[in-house]
């Protein structure tokens, strides 16, 4: 990995993660959270964000996945931190519609320091693979909180449930990709105060 890498890793009772991301990529993966489905999202994501990516989670899913995609929202969350440093230079607002098949998202996320999330998304099922689906919302509570994003997700329709979660991951990554990316018009932070925390 090369340009701007941030790395994390967080050891707990239940789970023990690294992570990985640089911001300057291809959308590289090495991805093993041992949930088949959670890994896809993940590489979704970063594909759609051209963000090189490697997460390594061993947690206790003879439990549930809860831990898992949390505890990995929150180390993403602070990798994305470290790399973005001192936020200077970046676009830091960035939106994006993306449909997958009948399913249509929404993100629009603000690199602001002030993190917040809204999350409008519906699902008709419990399960995508061994992934629960009430657990997209928890992964990108703790990606917004420990990155700084204020991050709004909103599903517009859908049927299927894995396009429409893999709608909400490229969504995301979309709008991360623009709104982290460097503007050579845009001298310190791109705040009226000065600052962005």
């Amino acid at each position: 990995m090369s340009g701007r890498i941030g790395t994390y890793a967080r050891k707990s009772r239940e789970t023990d993660i690294s992570v990985a991301v640089c911001l300057e990529g291809s959308g590289k993966t090495e991805l093993n959270t041992g949930i088949g489905f959670f890994d896809h999202m993940l590489d979704a994501f970063a594909r759609f964000a051209q963000f090189d990516l490697t997460v390594r989670c061993q947690g206790d899913l003879q439990v549930d996945a809860h831990h898992s995609v949390e505890d990995t929202g929150i180390c993403l969350g602070e990798a994305l931190r470290d790399a973005l440093g001192d936020r200077k230079g970046i676009q830091r607002a960035g939106s994006a519609y993306l449909p997958m098949d009948e399913a249509l998202a929404f993100c629009a996320l603000d690199i602001s320091g002030r993190p917040y999330l809204v999350f409008d998304a519906d699902f008709a099922s419990d399960r995508c693979g061994t992934m629960d689906t009430q657990l997209c919302e928890e992964f990108f509570r703790a990606v917004a909180v420990h990155s700084g994003l204020t991050l709004h997700l909103r599903l517009m329709y859908g049927k299927n449930d894995h396009h429409k979660m893999e709608a909400l991951f490229k969504a995301f990554g979309l709008a991360l990709r623009n709104a982290a990316r460097r503007d050579a018009q845009i001298t310190g932070v791109l705040s009226t105060k000065g600052i962005l925390d």
